[in-house]
Parts: structure tokens; C-alpha cells; sequence
């Protein structure tokens, strides 16, 4: 099968049917939500890991339910298709595609932290059997690539002072994670 075939029978499958919910789970209502645009992740054989890995790392975050290949194929019966999830409200579909694409840096989601604290754990559990990356990003176990940026490093390199913006940029280039003191420092400096 094609892969645009495959995604065609894949849209047409979601569009069409009642996902079932895994055995071990209750089905749960969707969160109340205005977004029209769900990311869809493709993964070969771990969707269903992986939503299980982030659900569990942001709060106000649960699988919604998760559908299996039938007879019908293209994958072997019985194995996990698609797992519908939020994280922290944000809808999120992870399809068991194949191994014909893989993630790389050309897509990413932000992680916006009010506090140190907040970098230092999505940091932590993100990076968490993946590979830390320069200026604030990480490679997750999965290959999915995030960057865990504090709120206040818009500000600094938005900054209206042209020089004190550039010691913030220079300072946030040479970092892998973002260190909110050190950035005001760098940006502060005369």
C-alpha cells in the first residue's frame, strides 16, 4: 500500500467510525475545546507508549480513547492503530503508521515555562531517554523534538534595547537548558 493510500483509508477510518476504548480504561468525554487543528504524530509501533509517556508528564493531560487495526489491515490485527489524547487540553492523535517516516527538527512543540522549576522538570522528563539539543531543545525517547523555553526569554530578546536583547540571544545560543538567572544576567550586563 501506497503511504498516501494508507493516509487516505487512515482519514477516512477516523472520520468514520467509534473509536473504541482500551479494556483497561473508561471511556472518557473529551475536554471542551476551540482548536479545529490536532497534531498527528506518526510513529511505527510505540503511539500508544508514547501518549501513555506524555500524558504523564503534563498535568490536565489523559488518553481519550485508542482503536486497533481490524482484519481489514494494513498493519496485523489486533495492534494499536490510533491513540486519541490531550495533553494539558491540547488534542493529539498517535497513529502506528510504519516505519516509512520518522521525526525530525522540522517540527517541534514549545513548552512554555513560568519558572525555573518548570524548565528544569519538562527538561528532565522530556530528555529522559532522548538526547539534549542546543538553545532549550530535546529529542524525547520517541524522536519527537521539544523546546522547553522560559516565558521571560520572549521578553529579553524582544527587548527594545537592541543591545540588551543580543546579550540575551547570545546567551540563550550558547546553552543547551535555558537558565532564566543566567539569561538576565547576560541581558543585564553593561
Amino acid at each position: 500500500m501506497r503511504r498516501d493510500d494508507f493516509a487516505a483509508c487512515t482519514s477516512s477510518y477516523l472520520a468514520d467510525t467509534h473509536i473504541r476504548p482500551p479494556a483497561s480504561r473508561e471511556r472518557t468525554k473529551p475536554m471542551a475545546t476551540l482548536s479545529k487543528i490536532t497534531p498527528c504524530l506518526w510513529f511505527d509501533t510505540q503511539a500508544e507508549n508514547a501518549a501513555n509517556f506524555y500524558t504523564g508528564i503534563f498535568e490536565n493531560s489523559r488518553i481519550l480513547d485508542v482503536a486497533r487495526y481490524g482484519s481489514a489491515g494494513p498493519r496485523p490485527e489486533g495492534m494499536v492503530m490510533v491513540v486519541r489524547f490531550e495533553l494539558d487540553g491540547q488534542p493529539f492523535i498517535a497513529l502506528n503508521g510504519g516505519p516509512e517516516f520518522t521525526f525530525d527538527e522540522a517540527i517541534s512543540f514549545q513548552v512554555s515555562c513560568g519558572s525555573q522549576e518548570e524548565v528544569d522538570a519538562f527538561w528532565t522528563k522530556l530528555s529522559d531517554g532522548g538526547e539534549e539539543g542546543p538553545c532549550g531543545w530535546v529529542k524525547d525517547r520517541f524522536g519527537l523534538s521539544w523546546q522547553i523555553v522560559p516565558t521571560v526569554l520572549d521578553e529579553l530578546v524582544s527587548d527594545p534595547d537592541p543591545e540588551r536583547s543580543q546579550r540575551a540571544m547570545k546567551a540563550m545560543l550558547g546553552m543547551k537548558k535555558l537558565d532564566i538567572a543566567e539569561l538576565q544576567r547576560a541581558a543585564d550586563a553593561a
